[in-house]
């Protein structure tokens, strides 16, 4: 890491879900949910905007999206202004660009907001709008949509260790508990215990309704200071300490393992080696649950387990509270559901509450101190990942 150190100090959400409001509107909320959430924090403060959005130009009809969001927050970035695309890692990758931003000198105080209406009057269109994201050309006429892929992931998976659906079911029972203590989640008012989920309707072999995340709305914001202004907003900042980032392929052509995400693996050392430290120093861990197989293909590119143990791993309850590392403690993908550019700022905004020690005791991690924070994009080809620590640190 070089330049100067950078601070999460704050941050707000919208409720996720199927919401009757347009992006625009979800812009405007995020930042009035923002300024009451900072009390501190003054519109002329913030000389930067990064906003993560995948695909409002086909979701809304609309581009040129970061000065309509500045305007609906009530801001007037002064020196960086810009829109971050990465599909499902739009959100992270617009922390990633203001922490830069901000570790060079370029600007002081940033936010970082996720804006994302996914759900749409005619959800053909919708679902034909998430086809973009692979290789249009190639991938999307042979239906490689998420399902599918990850799917075919999850068939691989099981032939090669015998993964079975109940663990499966044991991520995802997990993920929605803890999203019951999440009032912004969008299955916050709903339970699904293990034998439920094991008979929801299969949405493609062998993942069924509750292994897929959900096609949502919301908005997320977070605010990134630079170090000798941390403490003006907070008495528990959230350090950003490691980043990495790897892509090994697009078309599927090129996927190589479905099982072995080596991006994953290399983005993570990356990211813990710039941190100087080791998976077994995480204290919680916010992993790209799009689908229940890809958190427990995580748990193995994490480190936490050996290759094909993750959904044991899941089975024996190690990624609860109390258990190897609490994993997805606001609910995750899952349960959160996934607004494309909101999702990679929620996470981040679950790091520092868990920091600042203001989630429910339900799902508030022990005295952390660690947080990794990791995304996918597109089929698994692209892993976003930041490592946060607590407090003032060395």
């Amino acid at each position: 890491m070089i330049g100067r150190r950078v601070a999460l100090v704050g941050g707000a959400s919208t409720p996720f879900g199927v919401r009757p409001t347009t992006w625009t509107e979800l812009a405007q909320e995020v930042g009035a949910a923002l300024f009451r959430a900072m009390p501190e924090l003054r519109a002329e403060d913030v000389d930067s905007l990064f906003v993560g959005a995948a695909e409002p130009e086909r979701f809304a009809f609309q581009s040129h999206v970061a000065p309509l969001v500045a305007e609906q927050m009530g801001l007037q970035p002064r020196r960086i202004l810009q829109r971050t695309e990465l599909a499902c890692a739009s959100g992270q990758s617009a922390i990633r660009s203001a922490y830069a931003a901000i570790a060079a000198g370029l600007s002081d105080v940033a936010v970082a907001v996720g804006v994302e209406k996914m759900n749409l009057p005619d959800m053909a269109e919708a679902n034909s709008a998430m086809g973009c994201v692979l290789d249009r050309a190639w991938d999307g006429p042979h239906g490689a949509t998420a399902p599918p892929f990850f799917a075919m992931v999850a068939q691989r998976h099981m032939l090669e260790y015998g993964t079975t659906e109940e663990q499966l079911a044991a991520v995802s029972e997990k993920n929605h508990r803890f999203a019951n203590s999440n009032p912004n989640a969008q299955f916050y008012a709903k339970t699904f215990a293990r034998d439920k989920l094991l008979r929801l309707p299969v949405v493609a072999p062998p993942l069924r309704l509750g292994d897929c995340s959900s096609m949502t709305d919301g908005a997320a914001a977070v605010v990134l200071v630079a170090e000798d202004l941390a403490r003006k907003y907070t008495a528990t900042p959230g350090w950003v300490r490691g980043t990495g980032q790897y892509s090994d392929f697009h078309n599927l052509a090129n996927a190589g393992s479905l099982t072995d995400w080596v991006g994953m693996k290399h983005a993570v050392r990356e990211a813990l080696r710039s941190a100087k430290i080791e998976t077994a120093d995480l204290d919680l861990a916010e992993l790209h649950d799009c689908f229940t197989i890809s958190e427990i293909i995580e748990y193995e590119a994490l480190g936490l387990c050996g290759p094909g143990e993750g959904g044991r791993f899941a089975a024996d309850g190690r990624g609860e509270l109390g258990g190897d590392l609490a994993v997805n403690t606001r609910g995750g993908l899952l349960g959160c559901g996934h607004p494309l550019g909101a999702t990679g700022i929620s996470q981040a905004l679950e790091v520092y509450q868990q920091f600042a020690g203001t989630v429910p005791p339900v799902r508030q991690v022990s005295s952390p101190e660690w947080a990794l924070v990791h995304n996918l994009s597109g089929s698994a080809n692209v892993h976003s990942v930041m490592v946060y620590q607590r407090g003032q640190g060395s």
